[in-house]
């Protein structure tokens, strides 16, 4: 028989179970691994109910602990890139991932995997997830004010790896609408934005 505590989880996961995997996606870069990563985040999650429902937002929990892991799987990444992995082996698996996707969708995603860790989540959540600043840094453990700094320099780095001109800090607007439509290929995850 169900209990109330399995029910309220239930809940949340049929929420914010799409909303985590296409975090995933947009931390990570790689489809293949985002529903993965959103059910670890969720077993986190459900491991530590009554924290998570204690919070002031279990959402903003749940998102702090899916760019944990996502920052965990980004690293041991790099560390077998540099260590186990052949040059033209890597070659191959990013072309054929390019040749899979528009061009527009490839040239953001292979930008924001260009960021530093903080700086992609940070432009991540602000702008393809519509957090506040205040979300924001509760979903990163850090501060409202890194969260501008890291969202201010990851959009001019953005701009600049996608060739766009330089932005002034108040003039964003052009390149939020057309980069948090592009990172999500079309269908997934009920169709987000």
């Amino acid at each position: 028989m169900a209990t109330s505590r399995d029910d309220a989880f239930h809940c949340f996961f049929e929420t914010y179970h799409s909303e985590l995997a296409r975090l995933a996606y947009l931390v990570t870069g790689e489809v293949e691994v985002a529903d993965d990563l959103a059910a670890d985040a969720l077993l986190e999650v459900w491991r530590h109910w009554d924290r998570v429902t204690a919070a002031e937002s279990p959402i903003a929990y749940a998102r702090g602990v899916l760019a944990n892991l996502a920052r965990n799987r980004i690293r041991r990444q790099r560390r077998e890139r540099r260590g186990l992995l052949g040059v033209g082996l890597l070659w191959q698996q990013r072309a054929y991932a390019r040749d899979a996707d528009v061009p527009a969708v490839l040239d953001v995603r292979e930008a924001l995997r260009r960021l530093p860790h903080r700086r992609r989540a940070c432009v991540v959540l602000r702008y393809a997830f519509d957090l506040s600043e205040q979300e924001t840094a509760r979903a990163l453990g850090i501060s409202v004010g890194t969260v501008k700094s890291q969202t201010s320099r990851g959009v001019a780095q953005l701009t600049t790896l996608l060739g766009g001109p330089a932005l002034p800090a108040t003039d964003r607007t052009h390149w939020e609408s057309p980069a948090s439509r592009a990172t999500v290929p079309p269908g997934s995850w009920g169709g987000g934005r």
